[in-house]
């Protein structure tokens, strides 16, 4: 036998290791809900959620919702167990939405729905109005500005909307005309804002 033989090893792709989120209010307080394990794919963290929540605490009953970048579907499953009736979630990448359908049934979540498509695509489709809309597209991407434009064409924006954008803090954010800044927040790298429609 060679001497210079390279060491067996195993072929076989080892699977990416489940990761968790954990919701922190609501009917499924405290529960954890896996997601899939891809690349870039950056949940909300606990802390920013609360935060979050407690903006919106008396929007969110009856409340109907647009999880535009859904990735774990950290936010519209946080809207989902605080009151929220329906949930449009949005994520293009085949393997989340796979997951998030799988978590949304294993919950028994009435009102939500998945769609397996880019936020662009979805967008090109007339919608009626949203009471609440999150905006936390892939950081690597310039999403910001056209996502905002693209709510408005597509008519997601209502009278009285509140639409939440999270961004790097250093990336700036026009509002469309008429829109109001209620609420910003700046933690670590990255900046809450939430505005309303007027």
């Amino acid at each position: 036998m060679s001497r210079n033989r390279r060491p067996r090893t195993d072929q076989r792709a080892k699977p990416a290791a489940t990761s968790h989120l954990r919701i922190i209010g609501g009917r499924w307080r405290g529960r954890k809900v896996p997601f899939a394990p891809i690349e870039g794919l950056r949940p909300t963290g606990d802390r920013l959620r609360e935060t979050l929540f407690n903006w919106l605490q008396f929007h969110l009953q009856g409340a109907r919702c647009l999880d535009l970048f859904a990735g774990s579907g950290a936010l519209g499953l946080e809207a989902l167990s605080r009151g929220a009736a329906a949930v449009d979630f949005v994520e293009m990448d085949r393997g989340a939405a796979s997951m998030l359908r799988q978590q949304l049934d294993l919950l028994q979540a009435e009102g939500a729905q998945v769609h397996n498509c880019p936020a662009g695509v979805f967008l090109s489709q007339p919608a009626t109005a949203y009471d609440v809309i999150f905006v936390d597209p892939p950081f690597a991407g310039d999403l910001w500005q056209q996502t905002l434009t693209g709510l408005l064409d597509a008519g997601c924006i209502g009278e009285h909307t509140l639409i939440y954008v999270e961004s790097p803090r250093t990336t700036p954010i026009t509002a469309p005309a008429g829109w109001q800044l209620e609420k910003e927040k700046q933690a670590g790298q990255v900046c809450m804002r939430l505005f309303s429609a007027c």
